[in-house]
């Protein structure tokens, strides 16, 4: 099983300015490389008082230059934004100056377009799929993020990957999983699922549970409106939860894997197991950047062989 980072570029108690998350950002690839993750994705965000990259094609450039092994991508371009011949060059020159580890990550979120299917069958043709890459070009793959619903068999009729957002939804997935491979065989495709999870450890179970909080007082807050930067452990700690803040947080405590690193490899594995999943995408929000490294860290050396 592969094991990788979608990374959301989060702003924070410890990294408050957009400089100071993309900095961050960018040492994480180098980290992750380092500790032998397969890829790593960033994320598209606009208007966001949590994240600051809405450019992910931009952060894989920088990320490509510091890097020299991993597998980097978007997860994923907004493609409802964009005309799909932008995506294609852009993505297309990124793969013609780094090579075969450039990964196009496309989704649509909530957006609405009659068009999308279209860009996605333009979007492999272009720029190849999984197996099957354009005949002499240096080119990356194509894969498309969703939690479920029509993307999941859109995806396999294509032939791109599909990446299912178990973060987003954390139930449900196999059915999704399910459908993506069914349909890339009826197609003559062949297969590979991502499953995207968030997940947190440390060194003790006490330190995890302390940045779990973290993140749900976040997730708890901007469900109820008010967005901002990933609070550290010791405001989480001082805070005084409403009830409001606090029924969220319960309810978003089942999309987060959290415990000892045993447990949380474990919890990991056995939903890629029931997804079908051929790798995992770890996601992990911190406000420190240290404890988010020690996390991939400690993740590393039980799921990386």
């Amino acid at each position: 099983m592969r094991v990788s980072i979608l990374d959301q570029v989060p702003l924070t108690e410890h990294t408050p300015t957009r400089s100071d998350a993309v900095a961050a950002g960018l040492r994480l690839a180098q980290e992750a490389e380092a500790l032998g993750y397969h890829r790593i994705w960033f994320a598209e965000h606009h208007h966001s008082a949590s994240f600051a990259s809405p450019a992910p094609e931009m952060m894989t450039a920088l990320a490509l230059e510091r890097t020299a092994r991993i597998r980097v991508g978007t997860g994923g371009i907004l493609l409802p934004l964009y005309p799909v011949q932008k995506v294609i060059e852009v993505m297309g020159l990124l793969g013609q100056a780094h090579g075969d580890r450039v990964d196009t990550g496309i989704g649509r979120a909530n957006l609405d377009d009659p068009d999308y299917g279209e860009k996605i069958d333009a979007l492999t043709r272009e720029l190849g799929t999984l197996h099957q890459p354009v005949p002499g070009e240096p080119t990356g793959r194509v894969w498309v993020l969703g939690a479920g619903g029509s993307t999941a068999p859109l995806a396999g009729s294509t032939g791109a990957g599909y990446a299912h957002g178990h973060f987003f939804v954390p139930r449900g997935g196999e059915t999704a999983t399910a459908a993506y491979r069914d349909a890339a065989t009826a197609a003559g495709h062949q297969s590979q699922t991502v499953l995207a999870v968030r997940a947190i450890t440390a060194e003790t179970a006490e330190r995890a549970q302390g940045l779990a909080d973290s993140m749900l007082l976040w997730r708890a807050r901007k469900d109820l409106g008010h967005d901002g930067p990933i609070p550290s452990v010791e405001t989480t700690q001082s805070y005084v939860w409403s009830d409001q803040e606090r029924t969220r947080a319960k309810a978003r405590s089942q999309a987060i894997i959290t415990g000892t690193p045993d447990q949380v490899a474990e919890t990991i594995a056995h939903l890629a197991h029931t997804h079908g999943a051929d790798e995992v995408m770890i996601n992990t929000l911190t406000s420190d950047p240290d404890d988010r490294h020690t996390s991939y860290q400690l993740l590393a050396e039980r799921l990386i062989t």
